[in-house]
């Protein structure tokens, strides 16, 4: 069997990735594609439940899988642990499934590192304006974290040259559009269709 692709999808807090990431998930059918669940060690927020938004593990819980080697990858971010645990993963792809890593640029090159196939996609909202404006909309932060916000996705911005794909989601139908060819074009490369289609490709070459 085919393995599954890994899908790494970075972008700054409040660009829409996870809306991004959802409506692909309702809207791709043809291939199966799933989304991973990272561990984090941030409170629960209204709204989301333990092991479907994240698996929410105590500080002591999350530094002793790293130190037991579970995690893929994992990052510090917002004074807050983030982590993929590689067994999950290995497990899904293995079976043919893609898979959408929803994660920032420090996990993004570890996970480069150790699955060089991977590939890889950077969102961009349409202005820092617009990006303000869609976090505050939230109402989960204050204007001083929202500005600490601000500056760190500057920072996570500035990485966007070492991905595959660039998405600019402006306009939500557009964008998902894009992230959905790009999950074809990757399914017709060569290399996927090889693995696909050898025995149609042996016959086609050998035929007399």
């Amino acid at each position: 069997m085919n393995k599954g692709i890994l899908f790494i999808v970075s972008a700054p807090s409040g660009t829409g990735k996870s809306s991004l990431i959802q409506e692909i998930l309702k809207k791709v059918s043809f291939y199966k594609i799933t989304v991973s669940v990272s561990y984090t060690t941030r409170m629960i927020r209204p709204g989301e439940e333990n092991g479907k938004h994240y698996f929410f593990v105590s500080e002591k819980e999350f530094k002793n899988m790293i130190d037991t080697k579970k995690f893929l990858e994992y990052a510090k971010v917002f004074n807050h642990y983030y982590g993929t645990a590689q067994k999950k993963i290995n497990n899904i792809l293995i079976r043919g499934i893609d898979v959408f890593l929803n994660i920032d640029w420090q996990g993004a090159q570890q996970i480069r590192q150790k699955i060089p196939e991977s590939r890889s996609i950077f969102i961009f909202p349409p202005s820092n304006n617009e990006l303000f404006r869609r976090i505050k909309a939230r109402g989960q932060d204050s204007n001083v974290v929202i500005l600490k916000r601000m500056k760190e996705a500057v920072e996570e911005m500035s990485h966007y040259s070492e991905y595959d794909y660039l998405i600019i989601n402006d306009n939500f139908k557009i964008a998902v559009s894009d992230l959905k060819s790009i999950i074809y074009a990757e399914h017709l490369s060569i290399k996927q269709q090889k693995y696909r289609n050898i025995s149609l490709i042996q016959k086609l070459l050998n035929h007399k």
